[in-house]
Formats: structure tokens, sequence, C-alpha cells
């Protein structure tokens, strides 16, 4: 296995080969930098470009595409509060309180770094543990799909800062938007009130940019005295410097952490449909039910940064395992580059190994080599993303709203999608008016069509409840869900009584 993974990146660095897969991790950067223009866009973007090339050309630049991506998000996540793409919600809870304290550097830094460690870790854990993590996916059915979803629900109770009931009510206004349009099963309208406009539900991807990016405006706006997105407070000066020595130091010495949100982000991609949003969430909540502080989680706290960009980076090399493992796309990116596959006349599944083996180690060498490419694009063009937070509001603000509205527009082309921004913006913000948390609305958008898809598919499969509490999956997830909230309810009384200065020992 050693022996084949390093031929395979003596190929990759080849320049036939590491040429494609640097312009795809650039490209990958830049688009999962703009607020609204997703991975799976840019994937489809570059596709046109690989038809041409050789299978590994084609498909290392889609690698460098997916594993850029993932790192670019993290960019205006940190510095503007707007995710640049779904998986980097998590991120703004954390990185960008960082930025307006004035270290918006440390903020970048400790996401890119985190970042560059989950997504090697991921990769040495996907080569060495495919076939486990494949066994282990094929015991999913509809039932532990359902209870996973689930478990992953019951985080609400952990993104919940003050109010328990708020945090219940967003986490139910989400899964009730995923309601509207037509049912995913039985194809039947709902609570579209006759009308188009509400004929396909509301898309995701809008949502999120109206929620977070119109919220996020308007509080800025409300900020009188603060001259520049990402000032802390009047008269601070605000530091791009930063000391790669003491960030990379920061997330070494918490290898519990990073470890352990590395395998949140792998076990994730590997199971189908589920995707880096909920991978990194899941890391958040885990870092903060885990830590012996966390009151200070949403303050600008680097464990915040490290769980969710270790995670959603770790998360693609799970997701190749079911490109590679199973035929099965893990997520719509991996959509694409099966089809890219099929273009090529290459068949993955479980002969895809023994069949294609210098293709396959050259695809994991493409997506280790992919991470250093990552993180020296990241280093030189660090200096003008970090000029962000330095950029009038009068300025930046017209630009935010423009990309964000773009991006929405592009999605599918039509008006409709604008609309549907510009309604949740006005939601997001009163919700925000009004102290509700957004993190658990977000986490109801992501996971409602999923939890009801598996719930009917499970009932139509047999009508026997008890199969979620006998199976034995199903069971452990479904008292994985209970325990975590009631983990974080013990949580939250004892922030209460603890006072918060105590010394930092997280991890």
């Amino acid at each position: 296995m050693f022996d084949l993974l390093a031929l395979g990146i003596l190929d990759i660095l080849q320049p036939k080969y590491l040429t494609p897969l640097f312009l795809g991790t650039l490209v990958g950067v830049v688009g999962g930098a703009l607020p609204g223009i997703t991975i799976t866009m840019t994937v489809i973007m570059v596709l046109p470009f690989t038809f041409g090339l050789e299978p590994l050309q084609g498909l290392a630049a889609m690698v460098g595409v997916y594993v850029g991506g993932e790192s670019g998000g993290l960019i205006t996540a940190t510095l503007i509060g707007i995710p640049g793409k779904p998986s980097s919600i998590s991120t703004t809870f954390d990185g960008f309180p960082m930025s307006r304290k004035g270290e918006p550097g440390r903020a970048v830094w400790l996401g890119i770094w985190a970042s560059f460690f989950g997504g090697l870790l991921g990769g040495v854990f996907l080569i060495g543990a495919t076939g486990w993590l494949a066994e282990v996916a094929l015991q999913f059915g509809p039932w532990e799909f359902f209870a996973l979803f689930v478990f992953a629900l019951s985080m609400v109770a952990g993104l919940t800062e003050e109010s328990l009931a708020k945090g219940l009510l967003a986490g139910a206004l989400g899964l009730i938007v995923t309601t509207v349009g037509t049912d995913p099963i039985m194809s039947v309208p709902r609570f579209t009130l006759g009308t188009d406009f509400l004929a396909g539900g509301f898309p995701f991807l809008p949502v999120l940019i109206g929620v977070f990016a119109f919220a996020q405006i308007m509080t800025d706006i409300e900020r009188a005295r603060s001259l520049a997105v990402g000032d802390a407070t009047a008269g601070q000066i605000v530091s791009l410097a930063v000391s790669q020595m003491k960030v990379v130091g920061e997330i070494l010495s918490r290898p519990f952490l990073l470890l352990w949100s590395t395998f949140v982000g792998i076990l994730i991609g590997v199971l189908p449909a589920i995707g880096g949003s909920a991978a990194s969430v899941m890391a958040y909540d885990q870092a903060k039910k885990l830590s012996r502080h966390p009151e200070r989680f949403g303050t600008g706290t680097p464990e915040g940064i490290i769980a969710s960009e270790a995670s959603n980076n770790a998360n693609v090399g799970g997701s190749l395992v079911t490109i590679m493992a199973f035929g099965i796309p893990g997520d719509a990116v991996t959509a694409v580059m099966l089809g890219a596959m099929t273009i090529h006349g290459i068949q993955s599944g479980p002969l895809f190994m023994s069949q294609e083996t210098k293709l396959a180690y050259g695809l994991f060498a493409a997506y280790l080599v992919a991470h250093p490419i990552m993180l020296a694009i990241m280093a030189v063009g660090a200096r003008w993303f970090l000029r962000i937070v330095t950029v009038p509001k009068s300025v930046l603000i017209p630009v935010v709203l423009v990309l964000c509205v773009v991006g929405a527009y592009a999605l599918n082309n039509t008006m409709a999608s604008v609309w549907v921004l510009a309604i949740f913006g006005v939601v997001g913000y009163g919700l925000v008016k009004l102290g509700f948390p957004l993190a658990p609305l977000i986490l109801g958008l992501i996971l409602g069509d999923q939890i009801e898809v598996n719930l009917v598919r499970a009932l139509m499969t047999d009508g026997d409840l008890w199969l979620f509490v006998t199976r034995p999956i199903s069971a452990l997830l479904l008292a994985l869900s209970a325990a975590s909230v009631a983990l974080a309810l013990w949580q939250r009384r004892r922030s209460r009584r603890s006072p918060a200065d105590e010394p930092d020992t997280d991890f």
C-alpha cells in the first residue's frame, strides 16, 4: 500500500498532473470564498475543461477544487461573518467574533491550519481504513439514517446559548421551512398556497445567505461607531499580523480536539447524503460538549474554529470513500466526479481499487498533495484576504450585497431565488433582534429533508416502529441523542455555576 501511494505521489508531482491540481485548488479557494458560489457549482464549471484530459488529470483538478473550496469558505466566514459555503457555517460562530476582537489574522490562520491538519489526517485515515469504513456504512438502512439525523438534530440543545426555548423554536422553524414545496417521496404539493413560487420549496443556499448575510449586514449598519467591518471596539487597532508557530502550537496543543473533529468529519463523509454542513456542526457541538468552558464558544474561542474546519476538510476524504468503494456519490460534488469518471469509461464501485489501482492511488496522492498547495495559495493570498477587515462599510456592504444576490440568482438563474434570499434576510434579522439563535435554524434546514425521507422510507419498508429501537445501530444513535440533550442541559447548568475566568485547559 505504501509503495503504491509513493508511486502515486511521484506521478501526481509530474507537471502534467500537478498543473491541473494546482489550478483546481486555486479555483476552489476562490469559489469557496465567494458567498453563494458553492463547491458544487465550481466543480460543474471546471468539469467541461476536463473532458479532453487524461482521467487522472481531470479527477485531480476536481479533487483540487474540492479541497480548495472547503478551505476557501473560511475566509469570508471569519472576516465578514458570512459563510462562503454551507459547511463553513460553524466557523462563523467563533471565527467572526475573534476577528471582531481585533485578531482577524489569528482567526483566518487557525482555520487554514486546522483545515490542513484535518485534511491530511483524514487522508491518512482514509487510505488506511477504507475497508472498515465501507463495512460500517453498509450496515446503515433508513432506520439508522433517521436515528443519525435525529442525533444531529439533538445538537440544538448544545447550540443554544441563552434561552433553550428560543433555540428549540428556531430549530423547529428550520424543520417547518423544509416541508414547504413538493413531498420528496410522494411528490404531493404541501403548503404551496397554489403558487408556483412555493411549489419548488425554499432552496437551501438562498435561505442560508439571507439568514446570515442580511442579518450580519444590518447588524453592522447599526454599529454606528465602527468604521470598518471587523473593528473590535472603538479605538482598538486591528492587527493583521500573526505568528504562524503560535497558531500551529494552538492547534497541536489540542490533539484530542483535532483527532476527534477529524474522525467526526470522516465518519459523516462516508455516510451518503449528509455532507460537510452536518459534519462541521456535529464536530462543533462535540467540541462544546467536551469542553471545560462551553460558555466561551460563540465568543471567539479557537476550539470552535479548529473543530469546524478540521471536520469539514476531513469530510472530503470520507466522501471520496463512498464514490471509490461503493460507486455511490456521498454528496453533490462527488456526484459530479462520478459523472466525470463515467465519461472517461471508469467504473467505480467495489472492484475499482483492484481494477484501477494506479488511478485509485493517484487520487489518494492528489488529495494529499492538494493540501500543501492549498496552504501555499492561502499564504500568498492571505495579505489581500485580511485587508477585508480594513475596508470601510460604505464600500464593503454594497459589494457583499451584490455578491449575495448574484450567488442566489446563479443557483437556478431565476429571480425566485433572489426573493427567497430577501425574505429570509428579513426573517434572519428579525430573529436576531428578538434574541433567537440562528444556528438551530440552519441545523433544522440542513436535516429536515433527510429526517423526513428516511422516516418515510423506513415505514414504507416495514411499518413496525419498534425497529427503530431494536436495530442495534439505530438504538445506539437514539440513546446518544437523549444523552446529548441531557449533557447539554447539565453543561448549561454547570456553566452558570462555575466562574468564566478559570484557566483554559481544554483538550
